[in-house]
């Protein structure tokens, strides 16, 4: 089956970069799946899940807090803020994130919109990482 090249890139490493068949990254609008030869585009991505697949399976999964995708019909580039193999989530970790989220979104009553949202998708995104490192 034809192959395009990922590579996931958090500000500490690169995650990823290598050949695979199709990459579902969770965009801002929804769940995304890339396939060779997929029309270029940029876009955002929200706390999730991204889901690797290589040889018709899932080989890998990893968590991205957002960031944003660049695709071409050959490579797709992901800028993750962060990003951690599933299998390394810490629940106890990822509920103590989730704590401080909830705090700082409760704080930010008198922020500026632009200020408000951000803070509201870290809180999601701390959401998405209980429930992944729970199912995990």
């Amino acid at each position: 089956m034809a192959t395009f090249q990922l590579e996931l890139v958090s500000p500490e490493k690169l995650l990823l970069s290598r050949a695979v068949e199709m990459a579902v990254l969770p965009a801002a609008e929804g769940e995304m799946g890339v396939l060779p030869g997929h029309a270029p585009m940029i876009v955002t991505l929200r706390g999730g899940v991204i889901a690797v697949t290589e040889g018709g399976q899932i080989t890998e999964r990893l968590y991205v807090a957002g960031g944003f995708a660049e695709v071409t019909p050959d490579r797709c580039t992901v800028l993750a803020d962060e990003a951690t193999p599933v299998a390394q989530l810490s629940k106890a970790g990822a509920e103590a994130r989730l704590k401080e989220a909830e705090a700082a979104y409760a704080a930010s009553g008198s922020e500026t919109p632009e200020r408000r949202d951000a803070v509201m998708a870290k809180l999601l995104a701390a959401r998405v990482a209980v429930s992944v490192a729970e199912a995990a």
